[in-house]
């Protein structure tokens, strides 16, 4: 259920709809507290983060800790992808916030775990932002 509602949240965000979106996303956190359904639990913060980014009640230091509980989340549970989606949130929230050695510093090594898989979109993104990060 976390996941189907965390999808439905990020539809809800795409279409402008950030009420439903913010709602669909708590339904999807207090899912996962609920049924202890966790292995989404990285991706359903950072999705969090992303709709947070979108409101204009809320700020980007929220934000910030919504992707930086994904990162946890992600390196608690050794799931690399997860991290490498969380810590590109948060490196493109830092990059706009003019923190850019910093948001390199943060995806760099995460990126460089990989060793294999560089034709999937998320590596495809990832090496974007790093060479925008780096000029």
């Amino acid at each position: 259920m976390p996941f189907f509602l965390a999808h439905l949240s990020k539809a809800h965000a795409e279409l402008g709809q950030l009420d439903d979106a913010w709602r669909c996303i708590g339904e999807a956190m207090t899912a996962v507290e609920t049924t202890k359904e966790r292995w989404y639990e990285a991706e359903i913060n950072r999705i969090k983060g992303e709709i947070a980014l979108k409101l204009p009640q809320l700020s980007s230091s929220q934000a910030g800790a919504y992707f930086e509980r994904a990162l946890t989340v992600a390196r608690a549970q050794q799931a690399k992808s997860w991290e490498l989606r969380a810590a590109m949130s948060m490196a493109r929230l830092w990059h706009d916030q003019g923190m850019r050695e910093k948001a390199r510093a943060l995806l760099a090594p995460v990126y460089g775990w990989f060793t294999e898989g560089f034709d999937t979109l998320d590596l495809k993104q990832a090496k974007v932002l790093l060479d925008v990060l780096a000029s």
